[in-house]
């Protein structure tokens, strides 16, 4: 039996990088996933080989930005797997990168809605699930642009991602006693498509005291950490994955 036996995990931008490598882990541990990402071919791509695996998958493509798509992911979870353990709200986007004065209204916007408002979203459908279970645990992908570093014209992204900060101490105060831990998981550079061209995916790698940038899969690995039982005592805290970024700048 795995980590996850019979738990059941939401898991948003699941289609690929960070998300879609947790999804297999969870599955893998025993988790009943339900999945989110935009896209839904890519979405049915990973839910199908977790299914050929024996695991249990399901699916719901939609923008994490809309309170709609929550509340919709959480209402399927209880219908086809009967509740809601873990979330591993994970979906993000880099947005405009530009220096501040040069960001239009609408790209601070849409950076702000799709990072911070669409945690604050999944948190509020996530909690009464969970309260209805007894307890659960709550997963923000956070990163260490804006907590220990700010990185040029990524003020919006960094202002954002600082936010889950804060969202995640208050989730901790207010529903600690209540058995949901709300953790935030901050990856550091990471091979997915947001990495960039290889010159990019250098330049990030010179940044980590360990001189490369992460697997997906390492960062999943992080995430199953306070996703599951072995962290029953982490809540409210920030966890680097960062290959040492954040230790020595």
């Amino acid at each position: 039996m795995g980590i996850l036996q019979d738990k059941v995990a939401i898991i948003s931008g699941a289609s690929s990088g960070i998300g879609r490598s947790a999804a297999l882990l969870f599955a893998a541990e025993g988790a009943c996933v339900v999945l989110n990402a935009r896209r839904k071919a890519a979405l049915e791509d990973v839910a199908k080989r977790i299914q050929e695996t024996g695991g249990r998958a399901h699916l719901v493509a939609g923008d994490v930005s809309s309170a709609e798509t929550h509340e919709q992911l959480v209402a399927e979870a209880m219908q086809v797997f009967g509740g809601l353990d873990i979330a591993f709200n994970n979906a993000g986007t880099v947005g405009a990168v530009k220096p501040v004065a040069e960001l239009e209204a609408e790209d601070w916007m849409q950076t702000i809605a799709t990072n911070l408002n669409g945690a604050f979203f999944a948190s509020r459908y996530q909690i009464p699930a969970m309260l209805e279970r007894g307890g659960g645990s709550i997963v923000f992908t956070s990163s260490f642009v804006g907590t220990s570093v700010g990185l040029p014209g990524m003020s919006a992204y960094s202002a954002a991602k600082a936010g889950l900060m804060g969202l995640v101490k208050g989730i901790a105060a207010d529903y600690g006693a209540k058995n949901i831990r709300a953790n935030a998981l901050l990856p550091g550079g990471t091979d997915t498509g947001m990495a960039g061209d290889q010159s990019q995916k250098e330049w990030a790698a010179g940044l980590h005291a360990m001189k490369r940038i992460a697997q997906p899969e390492e960062i999943a690995q992080a995430a199953l950490f306070l996703a599951g039982p072995a962290s029953s005592f982490v809540t409210g805290s920030a966890l680097f994955a960062d290959g040492g970024n954040s230790a020595v700048k």
